[in-house]
Order: structure tokens, then sequence, then C-alpha cells
């Protein structure tokens, strides 16, 4: 901290404030005001409105010690997620830790495809417009902290929803999201690269062990395909790390991050998996990275797959690929 630093036990709202984000801005830290705003409301337990309602509030010794403690850490690099222990997702907050990626506002364009193209289906299959997801069986490959899983089940309380992830430390995380928002008995959690928990090469007795471990229901040796696999796969290539902001690159698993030294090796394997457990007319929806779609949707382009379709994200970047299983 510098001179310019309130003492502990003499610091109101606005000063705290006006202090945090011009030690963030030294700090060249990304949207500095919003981030001193956040960590400040963390610190006080209050809301964004009682702090622009109680500008001259002077703050607990304890507290402002707290804030500047987290507003230091933030310049040094540490993402405000981390601080906060939270980031909101598809109006839901979630639980997130260094052990799982951030989730972010691109992201939810794979809700809103997903959505939207299970919707369509159901209308052409004639099926009333009121669409709760009842029946179909629904794959979140690589579910990191959940947000995927748990947003699908949000607006589908009909769907059985299956999420994987090679983490166990992140499907921990996934699980106290789950159960934080009343969906634990509805997503079945399993650690597994891919989807190689529901491989025929798996015996029948392993598949029963990890469903055992995991509190979900046991999977068959043959589990029935799914309607919907969905995935935002690790797709920063391991050459980009240096140029990455350092909040990403020195805080987040890397492990959700690099998809390979280009970025998109992981798409081939993924897609060779789905077509094998995906239904005839079922869909495959990947999130995609800013430069991967020359290299991923050629992997579509064969006669196992039909209906391709991007969709841009709202700066314009193709950010998510779909197509249907014939």
């Amino acid at each position: 901290m510098n001179a310019t630093t309130p003492t502990p036990d003499r610091t109101d709202v606005r000063t705290a404030l006006k202090q945090g984000i011009q030690l963030l801005r030294t700090a060249h830290v990304p949207s500095d005001s919003l981030a001193a705003e956040v960590l400040l409301i963390h610190a006080t337990s209050k809301n964004r409105t009682w702090l622009y309602t109680h500008p001259e509030e002077t703050l607990a010794p304890e507290v402002t010690a707290n804030y500047f403690a987290l507003v230091h850490r933030r310049a040094q690099g540490e993402p405000t997620q981390h601080l906060t222990g939270k980031q909101e997702f598809w109006g839901l907050e979630f639980e997130v830790t260094p052990e799982v990626l951030i989730p972010r506002p691109e992201t939810e364009h794979l809700i809103e495809v997903a959505l939207d193209h299970l919707a369509v289906r159901e209308l052409r299959a004639g099926h009333p417009q009121l669409f709760t997801g009842q029946g179909l069986r629904i794959l979140d490959v690589g579910t990191g902290s959940g947000n995927i899983a748990i947003a699908l089940a949000k607006d589908l309380p009909g769907a059985e929803i299956f999420a994987t992830d090679i983490s166990s430390a992140a499907l921990k995380i996934a699980r106290r999201n789950a159960a934080r928002h009343s969906f634990a008995n509805r997503i079945h959690f399993l650690e597994s690269n891919l989807l190689d928990a529901f491989s025929d090469a798996r015996s029948s007795q392993g598949a029963s062990d990890l469903g055992d471990q995991h509190h979900s229901p046991r999977i068959s040796h043959h589990p029935s395909p799914f309607d919907l696999i969905i995935s935002n796969p690790p797709y920063i290539g391991r050459r980009e790390a240096p140029t990455l902001a350092r909040e990403v690159r020195d805080h987040e698993p890397h492990a959700a991050l690099f998809g390979g030294e280009e970025g998109y090796e992981i798409y081939g394997p993924l897609i060779l998996q789905a077509a094998a457990h995906l239904k005839p007319g079922s869909l495959l929806i990947l999130e995609l990275g800013h430069d991967s779609l020359a290299a991923v949707q050629p992997l579509l382009e064969t006669p196992t797959w039909t209906n391709i379709a991007i969709t841009n994200d709202l700066a314009g970047i193709p950010r998510v690929l779909s197509a249907e299983r014939l």
C-alpha cells in the first residue's frame, strides 16, 4: 500500500471506494472501478445500493483492513472472483475457486443455443410448446464449476443431466453449486476424461464403482444415448500463454484453459466420442475459442453430422458451433 491509503480507524465508504479505485488503477487492473466496488460490497457484506446511499458511513477498522487487503491482492493479479469466491452466470450465483474456470458471460451463448435448438427439435416432433425437457438426457463435458449443467437444470426441469470433469477438485465445487441451487438430485457428476466414463471399454463393475463413489446413479455397461451433448472445452493454445492476462495465466486451472499446443486438439476426440453417444437427430453444441472455427468446423463436415450452425458472440466472434447427429 502507498501513503494515500486511509487509516483503518477513520475511513468512510466514499473514501474507501475512491482510494480502492485509485490503487487498482495505478496497478493497471482492468475494470478498476467495478473491481473496487465489488470488493467493498464483499468486505462490508452490503449491496451496491447501500454503498451509494451511505457514502459518509464510517467503516469498522477490521472491515477497512480487510477491504484494502483484498484490493492489494487484486492489484497483485488475483481475480476478483477468487477474492469474493463467487461469480454470476445465467442469473445464478456460483462458487468459484482456483480449481475451476471462472464462468464467462460469452458461455451463456451455449445455453441460449441449446435451449433454442431443443425447442425447435420438439416443435418439429409435434410436441407441445411448453418445453420442460421431459425425458431428455443431457451431458455436459468438462463441467468445471457446474455452471452449464446447472443452468440447463434450471430451465429444463424435466431433463436428466450428467456432467463430467477430469478434475476431482472441480467436481467437488460443481456438486456444492448444484446443492446450493437445489439440483443435486438431478445432476449426476462423474470424474471422467471426456466421455470415457460412458465408454463400452469400461467394465460394468467399474462404472458401478464410479457411480457409487460420486453419489450418482449407477451407469450401465451400455448407457442410453444422449439427446444433447454440450461442452466448453479447453481451447487456448499453450503457445498463447505469454499473451494471456496474468489473472488468467497465473490463477486459473491450466487443465481447463489449454487444449494443446494450438488450442483445438481436444475437439477431435470430443466430437468422435460424442458421435458414439448421441441419438440420431440429437445435438452437439460446443464453445469455440476466438480463432478455432477454421480448425473445428471441418471435423463436423462428415456424413455423421448435419445442420451445422455457427453463432457469434456480442463481439462478433464465432463462439458456438452446433450440429445434429444423423
